[in-house]
């Protein structure tokens, strides 16, 4: 059921109270209101069908992700045909897409079966309306039948087999609601008990070849973890020792003997400080740390061992473009590949045999597809062609890296996508698409939203990476922390300044978008450059960091005090309420759109309904939109159609301005 809007906060009515008196009767202007199923919008118009029409076929753009192999050889796969994500299977290169599951919620983390075993199926997480309490169940390819394996009640994810599928480990909150520990089930009972319970952010991370031991993680932060191992039968938990006493990590593997593992961490090398995170093996008999990229300034995102132990494929993001390496194992040698299209390099795994590689692969003008090398013969294959809509595929706008300087002179990354045949003279709005985490990285990967807007509305996108943002070096993502939050909002100044640089844009026409994290800052920008920015969408974003942090769901609050500061703390809650678009919402003086899922467990509904009040209550116009069956982002196809085509007219209106869409 949907919730009337909360009272507002004490800061908000101090505000509400503070304004002057035709401020106020702007503000007691009627809501105009509209019920649609799980939908609620305030103040949207109604969408032209002339806008519908042309954005239609942007809508119907569809990708695949690689999920795994299937013991007979073919592959597991996500994609959508109806409206939401679900498991298809594809035996041969392009292939017939059979489709498995049949759920109105979309699947997540899919895994499937060891070959090894005698299990023929796969594990898939499910959710309801996107409150993120996913629920783990077993579905069997032979009877076709479906069984869950949780409790139905806790939030549990990260599925993972033992190499003969008589185990299965997985994270969940079924303790105490809070904590994540790990958990280990008997397969053939489907008996669970929990074997990591020391509080935090626990994740499973590979069974030992014989079963017996299992390496796990504690998750900090983005720059903070602590590997180690868990001796299954008497229950004992040994840390790693972490050089330089604090590090981050990513993926741990047990090496086919059992005894070494490999790793990903950006520990020192040589006794010097590491910026990236390299892949590592090591050797508890001889204690030595192989640095296997050594020779690699850039992050190793993911990394994937064969089952046969023959071989090692790791993934490098080298300025936001994918690059694949496979080695020998144990000799560590490089095996020569075919060339690989440019682009984004996702999921990766080894056949059941060894002999071959899959992976998916995205790029700014192709949605995701999966690719399988044959080692052997060094081919590539294409194995998914995911459809575009009926759109012409050429016509896409592939963007340029571009660096600009900001306050501290510190060089920002962006991606930058032009619309083509602007004539000459001519300016064209912009939109900085800021994204969210903030530990994330924006990648040029296909955004049907992005091509849209350039395509057909001639409007040019940025895409930053502000510091804080990860792929660019340890000390990067650290640069936003804390009391520095606002260091990357004046990274998006130095980007205004950077617009009013460039001959084809418009400098007086720029919007801000973003989610989540994105969505705090297009409100601080607005808040902070409130005459510079025309128009704003947020979604899903922080309105005020200490009732985000108060009300966030308690099994990630710690996570989030890690990178935004501790509200507990009377200076850094001084620091909320200096920064806070709520409480400085009278300098919002664009036009602004909010969009949010009522069941948001991340950032709850209430942040978007009281920065909607407070920013009405300063007479200023504002849009809004709320789905039942959504949470942190929206993943359901009529809910995301609908909010692409608002947004679209938002911009038309805010943005662009009617004359200038009339001349597209």
């Amino acid at each position: 059921m949907i919730r009337p809007l909360p009272l507002a906060l004490t800061t908000t009515l101090a505000l509400a109270c503070a304004l002057p008196a035709q401020a106020q009767s702007a503000a007691a202007a009627p809501v105009q209101r509209e019920h649609a199923g799980n939908r609620i919008s305030e103040n949207i118009p109604p969408i032209p069908a002339e806008l519908l029409e042309r954005l239609d076929r942007y809508q119907n753009t569809r990708g695949a992700s690689f999920a795994g192999w299937t013991r007979e050889g073919c592959i597991l796969i996500g994609t959508r045909f109806a409206e939401t994500v679900q498991a298809h299977r594809v035996c041969q290169p392009l292939g017939m897409r059979e489709q498995l599951t049949y759920y109105p919620e979309p699947l997540d983390a899919l895994e499937t079966a060891p070959a090894t075993s005698r299990l023929d199926g796969f594990v898939f997480g499910k959710d309801v309306g996107g409150n993120e309490f996913w629920q783990l169940h077993w579905f069997d390819l032979g009877s076709r039948e479906t069984v869950l394996l949780t409790d139905g009640k806790a939030r549990n994810s990260s599925p993972l087999f033992s190499r003969d599928g008589a185990r299965f480990a997985f994270s969940s909150t079924a303790r105490n609601g809070t904590d994540t520990d790990v958990w280990v089930m008997d397969f053939a009972s489907r008996r669970a008990k929990p074997v990591v319970t020391e509080g935090g952010q626990w994740t499973a991370l590979d069974f030992s070849p014989d079963g017996t031991r299992l390496l796990v993680s504690k998750y900090v932060s983005a720059s903070e973890s602590y590997p180690g191992v868990v001796d299954l039968a008497t229950g004992a938990l040994r840390l790693f020792p972490v050089e330089g006493g604090k590090a981050a990590f990513e993926g741990f593997r047990f090496a086919p003997d059992g005894r070494g593992v490999y790793f990903v961490s950006d520990e020192p090398v040589d006794g010097k400080p590491s910026e990236f995170r390299r892949l590592r093996h090591h050797d508890p008999a001889s204690g030595r740390v192989t640095v296997l990229s050594r020779d690699i300034p850039w992050d190793v995102e993911r990394f994937a061992l064969s089952d046969d132990g023959r071989h090692l494929a790791f993934v490098t993001n080298e300025d936001g473009i994918g690059k694949l390496h496979v080695l020998t194992v144990p000799e560590h040698r490089a095996v020569p590949l075919p060339a690989i299209p440019l682009g984004v390099i996702g999921e990766l795994g080894f056949s059941p045999d060894g002999r071959r590689l899959a992976f998916s692969l995205n790029s700014a003008t192709s949605p995701s597809d999966v690719y399988v090398i044959e080692l052997d013969a060094r081919t590539l294959t294409r194995w998914t062609r995911s459809e575009v809509g009926g759109l012409d595929a050429s016509k896409f706008v592939s963007p340029t890296l571009i660096r600009y300087r900001s306050f501290d002179g510190r060089s920002i990354p962006a991606f930058h996508y032009r619309p083509a045949q602007v004539p000459a003279g001519k300016k064209v709005p912009v939109v900085i698409q800021i994204h969210g985490g903030p530990e994330a990285q924006a990648l040029p990967t296909f955004n049907p939203t992005i091509q849209y807007l350039v395509n057909e509305m001639g409007v040019a996108v940025l895409v930053p990476n502000v510091r804080g943002s990860s792929g660019y070096g340890k000390t990067y993502l650290g640069l936003d922390n804390g009391a520095r939050r606002e260091d990357s909002v004046r990274d998006i100044g130095a980007l205004l300044d950077w617009i009013a640089d460039q001959p084809e844009l418009d400098a007086g026409r720029v919007g801000v978008y973003g989610g989540s994290y994105g969505g705090y800052m297009v409100l601080a920008s607005l808040t902070r450059f409130p005459d510079r920015i025309k128009a704003g969408v947020d979604i899903v974003g922080i309105s005020h960091f200490g009732t985000f942090l108060k009300n966030t769901e308690s099994y990630r609050r710690d996570l989030r005090r890690a990178e935004y500061g501790d509200e507990r703390d009377p200076t850094m809650a001084a620091v909320f309420e200096r920064i806070s678009p709520l409480n400085n919402a009278g300098r919002i003086r664009a036009p602004l759109f909010v969009a949010q899922g009522r069941n948001d467990p991340r950032v709850p509904y209430t942040e978007a309904e009281q920065i909607v009040k407070a920013v009405r209550g300063n007479g200023q116009p504002v849009w809004y939109l709320l789905f039942a069956d959504e949470g942190h982002g929206f993943r359901k196809k009529r809910n995301n159609d609908y909010f692409t085509a608002a947004t679209m007219l938002f911009w038309q209106q805010h943005l662009i301005g009617e004359a200038g869409a009339a001349a597209r």
